[in-house]
């Protein structure tokens, strides 16, 4: 198999913990012709020093010099790209060795342009703690609009066939406008139901409040698609109904 070049996306901000662990990941993977953009988001914790003190020259890091969020990390790692695919970790998750040899292999073999695996779920310590989230095939823009199962962590497209897609200006829910905005170029995400990659559950994490969560979600709908009231309302009910699915609260 010819090893194009994969661009790896990480908005990092204050992962110190963490961030060392996802270098051994991506450092194990069975494909090695990658670059990793890192734009760190103004850390004020050793998250800088650490990445640099990994001397790979595959790797590019950018501090920004104020905290500017995920959103516009990821934006500027993108714009900065030279890979044929993209794919997107964080500064605290991992990859198991074979996902970049797995999900490019899929992409080249079967003519698609975008794929995701399923993933394990642990908590801050590794330790497992809910099950494998399992990937479902076929996902369109039509089902995302009801939740979004796709994510940044085990997904990788094809840059030379679709471009690249930037992330909106939808505060905390950027990853799922990013996917409608990307399903309305590509016919379906495809699915690899292997788990290839372990998702940290952290507490503290933004992504907890799911109240917060709830009304940024429902800003995506009305504020950024331009749907009515009724159908924003609609829409965010079945996100939340899903989201205790995934989490095992029904």
């Amino acid at each position: 198999m010819e090893m194009e070049l994969v661009s790896i996306i990480t908005p990092c901000y204050n992962s110190e913990n963490y961030i060392a662990e996802t270098y051994q990941s991506i450092k194990a993977q069975s494909y090695p012709n990658w670059e990793w953009i890192i734009v760190d988001d103004c850390s004020s914790d050793k998250s800088a020093d650490i990445i640099r003190s990994f001397q790979d020259n595959r790797i590019k890091l950018f501090v920004e010099p104020i905290n500017k969020g995920a959103a516009n990390a990821r934006n500027k790692a993108l714009s900065l790209s030279k890979g044929k695919y993209i794919t997107f970790i964080d500064s605290d998750d991992l990859w198991l060795p074979s996902f970049l040899e797995t999900t490019i292999k899929y992409l080249k073999d079967n003519n698609e342009e975008l794929v995701y695996t399923s993933y394990k779920r642990v908590n801050e310590v590794l330790e497992p703690l809910l099950s494998d989230f399992i990937a479902i095939d076929n996902i369109n823009r039509n089902r995302i609009l009801y939740n979004c199962p796709i994510p940044m962590l085990t997904s990788v497209y094809d840059s030379t066939r679709i471009g690249k897609v930037s992330f909106p200006d939808a505060e905390l829910r950027e990853d799922h406008a990013m996917w409608i905005d990307l399903l309305a170029k590509v016919k379906y995400a495809r699915a690899i139901k292997e788990s290839l990659a372990i998702y940290r559950i952290r507490e503290e994490s933004v992504s907890r409040n799911k109240l917060n969560i709830a009304i940024k979600q429902y800003e995506v709908y009305r504020k950024y698609l331009k749907m009515n009231l009724f159908t924003s309302s609609y829409y965010t009910f079945f996100w939340a109904l899903n989201g205790l699915k995934k989490y095992g609260k029904l």
